[in-house]
């Protein structure tokens, strides 16, 4: 082991000390007075979700922002932006895990818990911008009483089966990584609620060579397929602008510009966890300086190809000769939505290159600061692509300016709130780091040490 990958562990770190800190956690420390105030927080931007769902049931979509030609609104930008924020988890588990790379040890359970809940709050949005939810099944493809099939070409009957087997993926990773983790909490808690129930879900794991040689071969056949699906799942979701014939839409490159974007995104928000959670927990040696520079270059990779793509899109649009695209640039640029385009500019293009700097990368505040920014950036760059590309259409006559309502900002907030509420009462229920990997590191540092 390198240097550098020693210093991804603390000095004395053993199997019963990692064991012992890290199911305290969930077993036996109390809950920090952070976590208690960032529940209360997310309750409550919860409640408000739920308050804009019984309203949007009772009235109709049309609380949102919608009109035409902007038809599409803030919940589709959305859910593309949730989508995005989901692939980074899936990446960190899967790839990294098929090319051994060490440093995932630590942050892959809460990366793989933020696809998870993040592809949840995805899958929502779809059914409040449908506005009847009881006809939630129109979305499924499936013959109705008339003998009328959806239309299979269009990318909107293929997102059904992106965002579900996405959902079911990520759900099957996860709990295929906490198996031999539920053993563990099972055999060291020491109340009957949590004996039984950490029993039951760890499915009678006992550590055996048989069951350890059934997971590493189920975890290797889930990593294999983590790729191709991260790549389909955002391909197809680009498909549902790209295909159309509205100018800002219509972009061959969409489907791989769209896929560096969730993955910039989603490191992004991987980096804000990372520095959040190990500040809350006390958990510094463990995810330290050396994950976040990781992590950091990681965003300043597909920050770059998120600005390559952005020039390739202006390219296309200047060398197309139709007055049309060209029309949508100069309006992002100069229009009433120029204010959204010029600070996704700043955040993705300009704030990135700060990343260059090993020191950025290995300071805590700036790495948190540069992921809200880049998250930001991305919010704004699924805006100003739905609603420049459609406020000024080819007819003049309907052109318009389309801006969210307060239940556009209170769902998007709700959503926000959802997410984190579903993630502290993981991180209270399940251990926040995986020990087996954990584990697994100390045993090749110290095989590594005696062999040098």
């Amino acid at each position: 082991m390198t240097p550098r990958h020693r210093s991804l562990l603390p000095a004395g770190l053993t199997h019963a000390n990692l064991t012992r800190r890290i199911s305290d956690l969930v077993l036996h420390r109390p809950s920090p007075p952070g976590w208690w105030i960032a529940l209360v927080i997310c309750s409550l931007l919860t409640l408000m979700l739920l308050v804009t769902m019984s309203v949007l049931f009772s009235h109709g979509v049309g609380i949102f922002g919608l009109n035409i030609p902007v038809a599409w609104g803030l919940p589709i930008v959305n859910t593309i932006w949730w989508i995005g924020i989901a692939h980074a988890g899936t990446l960190i588990s899967a790839v990294l895990l098929l090319t051994r790379q060490p440093w995932r040890a630590s942050i892959n359970r809460f990366a793989e818990a933020m696809a998870m809940f993040a592809i949840v709050c995805a899958g929502m949005y779809p059914l409040l911008h449908l506005g009847r939810p009881e006809l939630f099944y129109y979305l499924l493809p499936y013959p109705d009483t008339m003998d009328l099939w959806p239309q299979w070409r269009s990318p909107l009957v293929w997102d059904f089966f992106a965002i579900t087997m996405y959902l079911l993926f990520t759900a099957l990773f996860l709990y295929m990584s906490l198996l031999p983790d539920l053993a563990t909490l099972r055999d060291r808690a020491t109340r009957r609620v949590g004996q039984y129930g950490y029993a039951i879900l760890a499915l009678g794991w006992r550590g055996s060579a048989t069951h350890w040689a059934r997971y590493e071969k189920a975890t290797l056949i889930l990593a294999a397929l983590a790729t191709p699906i991260v790549v389909t799942v955002t391909g197809i979701i680009s498909l549902d602008l790209s295909v159309s014939i509205v100018p800002g839409y219509h972009f061959t490159i969409f489907p791989p510009y769209f896929v560096a974007g969730a993955l910039f995104s989603g490191f992004s928000t991987v980096a804000l966890l990372a520095v959040l959670l190990r500040s809350l927990f006390g958990l510094r040696d463990l995810v330290t300086d050396t994950h976040l520079d990781y992590l950091g270059r990681m965003m300043l990779f597909f920050g770059l190809i998120v600005a390559y793509a952005y020039t390739q899109e202006m390219f296309t649009a200047w060398y197309s000769g139709e007055d049309y695209y060209r029309h949508v640039y100069v309006d992002r640029w100069t229009g009433p939505y120029a204010p959204a385009w010029w600070s996704m500019i700043v955040c993705n293009v300009v704030l990135v290159q700060l990343l260059w700097f090993r020191r950025v990368r290995r300071h805590g505040p700036a790495m948190l600061c540069l992921a809200l920014t880049s998250n930001l950036g991305m919010w704004l760059e699924r805006f100003q692509i739905v609603f420049t590309s459609t406020h000024a259409d080819y007819q003049p006559a309907n052109w318009d300016v389309n801006w969210p309502t307060v239940w556009d900002w209170a769902a998007y907030l709700g959503s926000l709130g959802l997410f984190g509420l579903l993630l502290l009462l993981f991180v209270r229920l399940m251990p926040l780091i995986s020990m087996h990997d954990m584990r697994a590191l100390i045993a090749r540092q110290r095989e590594e040490r005696d062999d040098g």
